[in-house]
């Protein structure tokens, strides 16, 4: 059975508990970056770039069977484990629990307030635009 959007989270945020030290954090960003299955050369195009993120990003969406699911990379190690993270979590669900789901994770495993501004600017533009896939997917399904 597939995990809930909050189980995922709940266990995010047990794995980032294990380390106190930020640059720990830092290298386990990157670990789940680097672990990303890399996206295939045709979506890294203008229309799946997300404005508003300092480094490069790009995000694929497919719609299969009722689910949404993403797929990403960027050209930044720290943005390509957020994208990561984001995925691991969003991916596989209905549009409605996607644009229902209250992502906590990013509060409670400390991200929010270390990564720097344009880092976190990045966040919201990534969640934003998975949120826009979601709500286009939904409206589609309907």
């Amino acid at each position: 059975m597939n995990k809930t959007i909050h189980e995922i989270q709940d266990e995010i945020i047990e794995e980032f508990s294990v380390f106190d030290d930020w640059l720990d954090r830092y290298a386990l960003l990157i670990e789940l970056g680097n672990s990303l299955e890399p996206l295939d050369e045709k979506h890294k195009t203008a229309n799946h770039l997300i404005e508003g993120c300092q480094s490069r990003v790009w995000l694929n969406a497919e719609y299969t069977d009722g689910k949404v699911f993403f797929r990403g990379e960027s050209d930044a190690v720290i943005v390509k484990g957020i994208i990561s993270l984001l995925i691991s979590v969003l991916s596989g669900h209905s549009p409605q629990e996607i644009l229902d789901s209250d992502l906590y994770f990013i509060e409670k495993t400390g991200l929010k307030e270390h990564l720097s501004p344009t880092r976190s600017n990045g966040l919201l533009a990534m969640l934003r635009q998975m949120r826009m896939y979601a709500l286009a997917f939904q409206t589609k399904g309907e």
